[in-house]
């Protein structure tokens, strides 16, 4: 799988009852396309993941890859606090036909170096999809360091690390681990051109 370009993850809409709005879910897929967007995101955390059943996550996803038809990567919003839940949520993910999955550092738990290498590890090689790492520390309390990045980024079926910290010496310590098979990604709005400019293959944004 090769991630470049603008990634966007996407919100989830929702009717006035609270049920999830198909109709306006579609419309927002095919602006999306429309727009040249080159990956879409869904339920992430800006899509409210944490706020759906998983027939409502399994649904959407569905609706999804349906809709958009392979023409750009869908990827899955897969990472939860526990490792074994984040392995059922990426099977979930896979068996309603995501591309890949983006899994967040674990919420809350905040596990050291070692912990995240074995928590990735894990997944990747039990949760059935291609896995992009997410590391956002000011939302979920723990930060994915460069050193551990490199010791993952050789994983066969880890593609890629979507990072949102944007202090210019984290990026460079990340640049060298950038290859055909493991792209970088930033999530950090304010800095993504530098970032792409430094060798970051694509911006990963919310809307």
């Amino acid at each position: 799988m090769h991630l470049s370009g603008s990634i966007t993850a996407l919100a989830t809409p929702f009717t006035a009852a609270g049920e999830i709005d198909f109709s306006a879910w579609q419309r927002l897929l095919d602006t999306q396309l429309a727009g040249g967007s080159s990956g879409l995101v869904v339920a992430g955390s800006t899509g409210e993941a944490a706020a759906l059943s998983d027939d409502e996550y399994v649904r959407l996803l569905r609706a999804a890859v349906e809709r958009v038809a392979g023409r750009v990567p869908v990827l899955a919003g897969t990472g939860l606090s526990n490792t074994g839940k984040t392995i059922a949520q990426t099977r979930l993910a896979r068996d309603a036909g995501a591309d890949a999955a983006l899994v967040v550092t674990p919420p809350y738990v905040r596990p050291t170096q070692p912990g995240l290498f074995a928590h990735y590890t894990t997944v990747a090689e039990q949760g059935g999809l291609p896995l992009v790492l997410y590391n956002v520390p000011g939302r979920t309390g723990c930060d994915l360091l460069p050193e551990t990045v490199a010791q993952l980024c050789s994983h066969p079926n880890i593609v890629g690390l979507k990072e949102a910290r944007g202090d210019e010496a984290r990026w460079n310590a990340l640049y060298p681990l950038r290859s055909a098979s493991f792209a970088l990604l930033s999530g950090d709005d304010p800095t993504f051109l530098r970032a792409m400019r430094g060798g970051a293959a694509a911006y990963a944004w919310g809307v």
